[in-house]
């Protein structure tokens, strides 16, 4: 093959590999917490927060007074979620019903398994989750792709 016969090959090439890149499906960059810029309203303190090995960083508002609860208890809870920059996604207040769920079970976010497992009854604490222990890449309802979460979570029961 002459290098003249070979051009349009090579232009295919590129044009594959731009194209490729280019692609209406494509999604921003996974955020990391210590990156994100976080709305005053929502408070957020890094310094003051455990981070847990998975990634979540936590504080408790309350330490609550009740047992501590430990995977494979179904818990009772009420919570607010927000994205970083504070618009509110979801809540549960009273009087609605509690949000119930086994802890450890894969029945919610990775984040929640893992940042809210310790947590005595009565407590609530501010959880920081990272996108790949929230929605990831394909973010949920109201909730962009790749987004940091923050949730305060209070439990109220744990069976």
């Amino acid at each position: 093959m002459t290098m003249r016969n070979s051009r349009p090959l090579m232009l295919a090439y590129a044009s594959f590999f731009v194209l490729a890149g280019c692609s209406s499906d494509s999604v921003a960059p996974a955020a990391t917490i210590e990156t994100t810029t976080f709305a005053p309203s929502l408070s957020v303190d890094l310094a003051a927060m455990t981070r847990t090995q998975a990634g979540v960083y936590r504080r408790d508002l309350v330490v609550g007074n009740g047992p501590v609860v430990a995977r494979s208890q179904t818990l009772g809870v009420r919570y607010t979620g927000w994205l970083a920059n504070g618009n509110q996604f979801d809540s549960n207040p009273a009087p609605k019903p509690v949000f119930s769920f086994r802890l450890g079970s894969g029945q919610v976010i990775a984040g929640w398994d893992d940042g809210i497992e310790g947590m005595r009854v009565g407590g609530r604490r501010q959880l920081i989750i990272p996108p790949g222990l929230g929605y990831g890449r394909s973010g949920s309802g109201p909730i962009p792709a790749n987004a940091v979460l923050v949730f305060v979570v209070e439990v109220v029961s744990a069976q």
